[in-house]
C-alpha cells in the first residue's frame, strides 16, 4: 500500500472543501489581472506617498545617555550607528520569562529575524540595523550561532525599551544623527512589523528614504539615480562610481519599462 498517498488522502479529507473561483481562459485571466494591477499600482503609489510623509515627520531629540552591552563591551546609542548616519533598532524579545527561553527567542521575533535580508545593501545607504534584547551577550551569541543570524545584537541595560515603546511588544525605532546629536525619526510596531526585513521596508521608514531621485523628499536629502548604487553584497566600495556595465544594463531596463508603461 502507498502509505504516502494514504496520508495525503487523509490530510485532504481533514481539510474543508475550498470554494473555487471561476475557471477562465488565458485571455480572460489576463484581463482580470490587468484590472487588479490598476489597484496594485494605486496602492504602491499610496505607499510611496506615505513614505514621503514619513520623511517630513518632526524629529525627537534623544538627550538621555542610554547604555547597551555589546560583543566588545559597553556601547552608547551613538555607538550603535557604527559610524553611519541612520540607525534602525529592533526590540527582539529574548530573555528570561519569554516563551522559548533560553533555547530560543520569541517565536514572532525569531520569524522576523529570519526575514532580514543581507545588511550590506542597507549599509550602502548609510543605514545600520541593530537588534536589542535584555538577554546577556553570551546568550545572544549562542542564539545567533544556533539560528544563523548575523545582525548586530545588543543587550538593553536601562529604560531604552520603555522609553521607546517596546518594553511590552516588539517594534522598530528609526534614528538619525547630526554629528553626535541623535534624533528619533519614526516608529513601526504591531502588524506593521510583519512586512519588515527587506532593504526597501527598512529604508522606507527612515528620514532619508531610499535616497533615489524619483522620491518626493525634503530639500537636502541625498539622492541619486535608482538601480545604479546596487551591487553584489560583497562588492560595495564606499564612494565608488557605479559599474559602467551595470549602468548600461539598468538603463536599458528602465527604457524598456518606460516603453511598456507608455
Amino acid at each position: 500500500m502507498d502509505t504516502s498517498k494514504s496520508s495525503r488522502d487523509e490530510a485532504s479529507a481533514a481539510q474543508p472543501t475550498m470554494k473555487m473561483p471561476p475557471i477562465v481562459s488565458p485571455d480572460d485571466w489576463t484581463a482580470a489581472r490587468e484590472q487588479m494591477l490598476v489597484k496594485e499600482k494605486a496602492m504602491m503609489r499610496a505607499h510611496d506617498a506615505l513614505a514621503a510623509e514619513r520623511r517630513r515627520m518632526p524629529w525627537m531629540a534623544v538627550d538621555k545617555a542610554y547604555v547597551f552591552e555589546g560583543p566588545n563591551g559597553k556601547a552608547s546609542l551613538l555607538d550603535l550607528f557604527e559610524g553611519r548616519r541612520q540607525l534602525i533598532v529592533y526590540r527582539a524579545f529574548f530573555e528570561p520569562g519569554v516563551h522559548g527561553w533560553p533555547e530560543h527567542g520569541c517565536i514572532g521575533c525569531s520569524l522576523g529575524a529570519d526575514q532580514v535580508g543581507h545588511l550590506a545593501h542597507l549599509n550602502a545607504r548609510n543605514t545600520t540595523l541593530a537588534y536589542a534584547s535584555r538577554a546577556p551577550q553570551a546568550d545572544i551569541a549562542r542564539l545567533k550561532a544556533r539560528m544563523g543570524w548575523d545582525m548586530p545584537w545588543y543587550t538593553i541595560t536601562d529604560s531604552f525599551d520603555a522609553d521607546f515603546g517596546v518594553d511590552q511588544w516588539h517594534g522598530h525605532n528609526a534614528f538619525i544623527r547630526d554629528g553626535e546629536r541623535v534624533y528619533r525619526t519614526y516608529f513601526i510596531n504591531s502588524r506593521g512589523d510583519e512586512a519588515m526585513g527587506t532593504v526597501w521596508s527598512y529604508l522606507d521608514m527612515t528620514a532619508l528614504g531610499r535616497q533615489e531621485i524619483w522620491e518626493d523628499s525634503p530639500d537636502g536629502c541625498p539622492q541619486e539615480r535608482p538601480y545604479k548604487w546596487w551591487n553584489w553584497n560583497d562588492s560595495y566600495i564606499a564612494n565608488a562610481a557605479p559599474d559602467p556595465k551595470w549602468v548600461a544594463v539598468s538603463d536599458a531596463g528602465e527604457a524598456a519599462f518606460r516603453k511598456r508603461d507608455a
